[in-house]
């Protein structure tokens, strides 16, 4: 691989400025894009093509502040000619998809340096209303655009009734109805599907992700899992998260099926995604309604009207109460961060007076 073939993986100015500000000195030092994560070990691409990669231990697990590479990150590398490269430092990301690592109650960044976030549901048993305003609203967050799609169209006679459902969240949203098996809807997808543009997949197991990556490459590059017919759960075709490039440049990141998505930081991805909410909230008597028992509440009224459905709000009002709790963690964690970090100074400062 050279150079103009390392910049079709999406290695624009934006990395390459940050590269310059470094102001590296050597060869054995070169930009890689993340390709794959297998736990503590990576798969990179360079200027001369795939390796393995492992961490700087020194720089990355000693500094509690540290950002950690994940899939579709571009990062600094020094070269091993012998055996793994090593990684220096994670470029800044241009966007990311995060959610809740709810077992440390901390972010885990899924994926980084996309352009479009597929939400992919199929038409069976999948279809969740607020499990899609949950992944809209984090995809809103992520600095990538969403795009809903729904797959397996060829196994419903009539989705117009799904269909239906989004009217309330998809203003503005595209949404594309397709067939892996048929080819239904694929040509829609086209406006998506270009060179340097990279992609990420979300979605549960079984929703047929990658079939839907199979069918868009136009060759069999993912293996296929088959479904249950009762309830339509599969299981994990994708076992780790990877960035795949197309033969037509495209890139894709697909990742294994979420049975849970925490929310983490989605503030502005939350009042996207319920728009209709904020604007009637903004018609409230006063600022700082609580829509409970305030008189002229709008949202109350919304809600006796119909205008505002209850499930709605009732989704809007949880995923609130849960982005607060994150928010709440992550300061927590930057507290125990900061006090961690003065600590060590202190640490430092009493040495220096001993001598």
């Amino acid at each position: 691989m050279n150079k103009e073939k390392f910049e079709d993986y999406g290695y624009t100015e934006f990395y390459k400025k940050q590269i310059e500000t470094l102001n590296i000195n050597g060869e054995e030092f070169l930009p890689a894009r993340v390709i794959a994560v297998h736990r503590e070990r990576y798969t990179i691409v360079t200027e001369y093509g795939e390796k393995s990669a492992i961490l700087k231990s020194s720089l990355f697990y000693n500094n509690e502040n540290n950002i950690y590479p994940t899939v579709g990150d571009f990062v600094l590398v020094m070269r091993n000619p012998h055996g793994d490269h090593i990684i220096y430092k994670v470029l800044e990301r241009k966007s990311k998809f995060s959610r809740m690592d709810t077992w440390n109650n901390k972010e885990q960044i899924v994926a980084a340096n996309f352009d479009y976030v597929f939400i992919v549901t199929s038409l069976n048993h999948d279809f969740n209303i607020k499990k899609i305003e949950r992944y809209l609203a984090s995809s809103w967050q992520s600095g990538g655009l969403p795009v809903i799609v729904f797959t397996k169209a060829d196994l419903c006679q009539d989705y117009s009734s799904y269909l239906d459902e989004l009217k309330d969240i998809g203003v503005g949203i595209p949404i594309v109805v397709v067939s892996s098996y048929t080819g239904e809807g694929l040509a829609e997808l086209k406006d998506y599907i270009r060179p340097l543009k990279t992609i990420v997949l979300l979605g549960s197991s079984g929703v047929g992700k990658s079939s839907l990556v199979n069918a868009i490459a136009e060759e069999k590059i993912m293996k296929v899992n088959d479904i249950r017919e009762d309830d339509s759960k599969g299981r994990h075709t994708t076992t780790h998260r990877q960035l795949i490039m197309l033969e037509n440049g495209t890139m894709i990141i697909d990742t294994p099926g979420m049975r849970e998505l925490g929310l983490w930081d989605v503030g502005e991805g939350l009042n996207t995604t319920f728009q209709d909410i904020e604007d009637i909230a903004a018609k409230c008597r006063f600022r700082d309604c609580s829509h409970t028992s305030e008189p002229k509440c709008a949202v109350k009224e919304a809600l006796k009207s119909g205008e505002l459905s209850n499930e709605r709000w009732n989704n809007y009002i949880k995923l609130k109460k849960e982005a607060r709790y994150a928010e709440r963690k992550e300061n927590i964690n930057i507290m125990l961060k900061e006090k961690l970090k003065q600590k060590e100074i202190n640490k430092f400062q009493k040495s220096l007076k001993k001598r």
